[in-house]
């Protein structure tokens, strides 16, 4: 299988370097719109330069693979996804965004042949395949608890943040509503409210309300689960101080500036973690109240003579594993939800079962 890469990026480059080791996978495209990308350790892959708003250049490019994963800033997905749906190649993306989700799922009403799997990755993502495996397993479900932080190892900054993944992304998922279930109904939650402490390992983090990582669960488990919901862990301050930034002084609105001081004013790391933990309580089979849960901590590595920090190892190993179950022929045509693949269907892929496997 030929998979096209759109975006070069830091998580670009790093599904490349997964699907290296990859037997489905015989080439890869990577293109982008800057004139050079660093290839080296990618025998695989070839890079093709393509300027996403050119509507020629882009249709060339989704014609020449089998299926395309769409890395680009969330903004820049509806002219990708709409290049694939003409085209009638099967599309991935790793966006949180709730609209372009939305714009993706219509796209695929129409083209019944290929398949159509947005908000792929670690948070939409992994974090859906295993928390809507869990809720599956018990006959009814009183709690689905989904939480994901991508964190700095360290921190000495007031924020204690530093930043390890799309900023654009970052911000957009502080500033959007979002949506939970609330006695079985769904409802809308506010962004950066919701806030609770959860202690993991000895180590103390705050979780709150953001958007997108929740995908599609509320839709597919409406009057199943009693609650169900997603936040996003920080360490301790961290909400405090961005509630102040965006809504405060008004700067929500103002996404692309505060996405501009971000990026000239706060360090990008590459010693960072990603704490992963879901928690379902419910009745089994037998009437009997359980409790499971999956909880990892998650650090990044190198792989194919490339260092990848936490972030790009859980987010390209997300979509790596569904190329996988695509390339194998296990995923349907149309719009494919990230909680329909099974738990052990992930773990069963390579890249899956090492990054996330126990």
């Amino acid at each position: 299988m030929k998979i096209g890469i759109a975006g070069a990026g830091k998580i670009g480059a790093t599904i490349a370097t997964l699907l290296e080791s990859c037997g489905f996978c015989k080439a890869v495209v990577l293109a982008d719109t800057r004139g050079s990308i660093d290839l080296k350790g990618l025998r695989k892959s070839k890079f093709k330069q393509v300027d996403v708003a050119d509507a020629a250049q882009l249709a060339a490019f989704v014609r020449g693979v089998d299926a395309v994963v769409n890395a680009l800033p969330f903004f820049l997905n509806k002219s990708l996804a709409r290049a694939c749906a003409e085209a009638g190649v099967s599309y991935f993306d790793l966006s949180e965004d709730v609209n372009t989700t939305a714009f993706v799922r219509e796209l695929s009403a129409s083209r019944s042949k290929s398949t159509f799997m947005p908000q792929c990755g670690l948070a939409p993502g992994a974090i859906n395949i295993v928390g809507g495996s869990l809720a599956s397993s018990l006959r009814e479900v009183r709690l689905c608890e989904m939480r994901v932080g991508a964190l700095p190892g360290d921190a000495s900054n007031q924020m204690k943040y530093y930043l390890s993944w799309s900023t654009a992304g970052l911000i957009n998922e502080y500033c959007q509503v979002g949506e939970a279930l609330f006695h079985g109904r769904r409802v809308a939650t506010m962004p950066l409210d919701g806030m609770e402490r959860i202690t993991i390992d000895g180590v103390e983090y705050e979780a709150f309300n953001t958007s997108g990582g929740v995908a599609t669960m509320c839709e597919t488990f409406e009057g199943k689960v009693q609650e169900l919901n997603y936040k996003t862990m920080r360490y301790p301050g961290h909400r405090a101080l961005m509630k102040f930034l965006l809504h405060d002084l008004n700067l929500a609105p103002r996404q692309e500036l505060v996405t501009q001081i971000f990026d000239q004013e706060v360090p990008l790391t590459e010693n960072d973690v990603v704490v992963f933990y879901v928690n379902v309580i419910g009745r089994d089979a037998q009437g009997g109240l359980k409790q499971r849960s999956f909880i990892k901590k998650m650090h990044g590595g190198v792989v194919a003579g490339r260092k990848l920090n936490a972030i790009q190892l859980t987010t390209a190993a997300g979509v790596t594993a569904v190329l996988e179950l695509f390339a194998q022929r296990r995923l349907p045509a149309g719009f494919v939800r990230q909680e329909s693949i099974s738990l052990d269907d992930f773990l069963s892929t390579q890249w899956g079962g090492r990054v996330y496997g126990k």
